[in-house]
C-alpha cells in the first residue's frame, strides 16, 4: 500500500483534522484482518485513522464490501449519542475514500480485555459493565425504523459473518449442515435491534469510564442475540487457553448475561435467548472450522474436543444459556 502519509495526509487536512504544515508521525495498530488502521500522531494530539480492506487478511479466500467503512462510522455515531463513554469519539468520515478518523484511546489507560483475560485477570465487573452496554444499544435502538432503515446491511452481514462463520463450518460439517443453513436463514430474517457484529474481547477496552467498543464493522440491523452470543462464545474458547480460570470465566459469562437482560426490555426473555443459545454452539464450531479460526485453540485434541462438544447442541438445541456454561464446565474439552 501506499505510505500512510500519501493516503490519509490529504484526508486529515481535508477535513480540518490538521495543517498541511503540520508533522505528523504515523504508526501501524494492530486491527484484526479487516482493516488499515494508525494512529497519527500530531503536535499535542493523537488521532486514530481506519480504512477497510476488500480483501481480509486470513488464510482463506474472504472478500467483504468496503462500505463497511461507511456503516462503521453510522454505528460509531449512534453508539456516541447514546453511550458517549463506550465508544472512541468519531471525528470525520470521507465515504468516498472509505475511510473515518476517531479519537486515540492510549493503551495505558484503556487496556484490550482479550489480553486481561489471557493473561488471568478475570473480573465479573467487567463482563457485567459489557453486558451492560450492549443490552442499553440494543435497547435504544430496538424497534426504531430509522435505525432499521440506516443499517439495511443484510448483504454486508451475509458476507461479513454468516457465510464465513457458519456456511464455511457447515461445508466441514455435512451432517450439520441443515441446522447450520436454517440458522443463517432465520438470522437474516430478522430485523429487531442494531446489532454490532463483533463483540469480542480483542474489540473490547477496559476503560476508566467502562468499556469501549470497538470495530462496529458488521453493523447491521438485525438479531441482537448474534452480539450476546458472540462474546459469550469467547469467554468460553478463552477456557480453553487458561484452564485454570474456568470458573471465573464462567462466572463472567454468568455476570455478562444477568446484566444484559437487565437491559433487554424489547421481547421476551426466553425468546432472545433461545436464539442466543441457538447461535452459541454454532458459533463454537466456526471459531474452529470456519474462516476465522482462533489462534489459541490450537491443539486439534482441544478442536476435536469443541466439535464433540458443539455438535450435539447444533442438531438439538437448548434454550437457556446457563445450560450451555454448565455443560462446558462439566465437559471434557481442555
Amino acid at each position: 500500500m501506499n505510505s500512510p502519509e500519501s493516503a490519509f495526509g490529504e484526508f486529515l487536512v481535508s477535513q480540518g483534522l490538521a495543517s498541511p504544515q503540520e508533522p505528523a508521525c504515523w504508526h501501524s495498530l494492530a486491527g484484526g484482518v479487516s482493516s488499515d488502521i494508525w494512529r497519527v500522531e500530531l503536535p499535542g494530539r493523537s488521532l486514530c485513522i481506519k480504512r477497510a480492506l476488500a480483501r481480509l487478511k486470513v488464510s482463506a479466500d474472504w472478500q467483504a464490501p468496503v462500505s463497511r467503512n461507511a456503516y462503521e462510522w453510522a454505528w460509531l455515531q449512534f453508539a456516541a449519542r447514546h453511550a458517549p463513554d463506550n465508544v472512541p469519539r468519531p471525528l470525520a468520515h470521507d465515504p468516498k475514500a472509505g475511510v473515518f478518523a476517531m479519537s486515540f484511546l492510549a493503551p495505558e489507560e484503556h487496556p484490550v480485555w482479550k489480553e486481561q483475560l489471557m493473561a488471568g485477570d478475570v473480573s465479573t465487573r467487567t463482563a457485567r459493565a459489557v453486558g451492560n452496554v450492549l443490552g442499553e444499544l440494543h435497547a435504544a435502538s430496538a424497534g426504531k425504523g430509522e435505525v432499521a432503515a440506516a443499517f439495511d446491511t443484510t448483504d454486508n452481514f451475509r458476507a461479513l459473518r454468516l457465510e464465513p462463520y457458519f456456511v464455511a463450518t457447515a461445508q466441514r460439517h455435512p451432517a450439520l449442515r441443515a441446522p447450520l443453513m436454517d440458522l443463517v436463514e432465520r438470522t437474516a430474517g430478522l430485523h429487531i435491534a442494531l446489532v454490532h457484529g463483533d463483540v469480542s474481547p480483542k474489540n473490547i477496552l477496559v476503560g476508566p469510564r467502562g468499556p469501549v467498543l470497538l470495530d462496529a464493522e458488521c453493523a447491521w440491523y438485525g438479531d441482537p442475540a448474534f452480539d450476546l452470543a458472540f462474546c459469550l462464545n469467547h469467554l468460553l474458547l478463552k477456557c480453553l487457553a487458561r484452564p485454570d480460570r474456568r470458573e471465573a470465566l464462567l462466572a463472567a459469562f454468568a455476570a455478562l448475561v444477568d446484566a444484559y437482560f437487565e437491559q433487554a426490555g424489547w421481547e421476551p426473555r426466553a425468546e432472545l435467548e433461545e436464539r442466543a443459545a441457538r447461535l452459541l454452539p454454532a458459533l463454537l464450531l466456526a471459531r474452529i472450522d470456519g474462516k476465522s479460526p482462533v489462534e489459541y485453540v490450537s491443539e486439534e485434541a482441544q478442536r476435536d474436543g469443541v466439535r464433540a462438544f458443539a455438535a450435539p447442541l447444533v442438531l438439538r438445541p437448548a434454550s437457556r444459556l446457563a445450560h450451555i456454561a454448565g455443560e462446558w464446565g462439566r465437559a471434557a474439552v481442555r
